[in-house]
């Protein structure tokens, strides 16, 4: 059985721009427990946005030394980047953005969600890159909901969507750098699952909504994050319906080295992606 190393909350809310009412349930920027290989987890909504005529959100801003994971629960978010990629992520959707070398990109609401208005829910994961992929092309991957393989649990128990790594010889959609599972899964209230990632990936688990209770003793209510080490199983027991996101990644174990929107292993390497980015290498929109 794996071990649960720590738990924590969600933390107190914030805006990012003015479209995105955000929970950070862990960060890198905060020092102590480390989730590697992720690095965040912003967890949106869910929000309730009146109709408007001007789309809310962020604009054009750069990234550059790990990828974002952006999954749509409800609403839409329209992106935008200077690879030229783009599009709108509806609900269930999935985008997963290589920074890589840098980036520029914008996140807005959809103009269709923003013209009727209704509720947002969205999570944002972003995943390290080791020091020989920082440099890698930028990329983006487009997942939609259809693309997204849906496991029926034993016992009516609930389904798991794969989107990353391998369920029981299920493959998800997503390309990764290094072995990552993202697992996103619903489970139905009195019912119990056993979840076995692979051998010496760290584990995280983000409960998003719900009641539960990990490997029978450590209750979690959601929003909140537990750690579980690197070998066996572990059981989810939901009290309630839950909403949860299961992580697990094989360990980067390099130095980081964070400034804002970059994340690199030296200082050195943070000054000079600034003079990339304020020299326009990273392109335009």
């Amino acid at each position: 059985m794996r071990q649960i190393i720590s738990t924590t909350k969600a933390g107190s809310g914030h805006w990012v721009g003015d479209g995105f009412p955000v929970r950070s349930l862990f960060s890198h920027m905060g020092g102590g427990d480390s989730h590697d290989p992720f690095l965040m987890l912003d967890y949106a909504g869910p929000q309730y946005f009146e109709p408007a005529k001007k789309p809310r959100g962020v604009d054009a801003h750069p990234h550059k030394g790990f990828e974002t994971v952006t999954i749509v629960y409800q609403g839409e978010v329209e992106h935008g980047d200077s690879t030229g990629e783009g599009g709108v992520i509806r609900e269930g959707d999935v985008q997963w953005m290589t920074a890589g070398d840098g980036i520029l990109h914008k996140e807005f609401h959809s103009r269709a969600f923003t013209a009727r208005g209704g509720t947002l829910e969205m999570v944002q994961l972003w995943v390290n890159l080791p020091a020989r992929h920082k440099s890698a092309k930028p990329g983006y991957q487009a997942i939609t909901d259809a693309q997204i393989p849906v496991v029926d649990l034993p016992d009516s128990a609930g389904r798991l969507r794969v989107i990353a790594g391998d369920h029981d010889g299920t493959e998800g959609p997503a390309r990764t750098f290094t072995p990552i599972e993202v697992w996103d899964l619903r489970l139905n209230a009195g019912k119990q699952v056993e979840l076995t990632p692979p051998e010496g990936q760290n584990v995280t688990v983000v409960l998003l909504e719900g009641t539960a209770t990990l490997n029978g003793a450590e209750s979690l209510n959601g929003a909140a994050v537990a750690r579980l080490d690197d070998k066996g199983s572990f059981t989810v027991d939901a009290s309630t319906d839950v909403k949860l996101l299961v992580l697990a990644g094989a360990p980067i174990k390099e130095p980081i080295a964070p400034y804002g929107p970059f994340v690199m292993n030296t200082a050195a390497e943070i000054h000079e992606a600034i003079a990339e980015f304020q020299a326009g290498k990273f392109g335009a929109l």
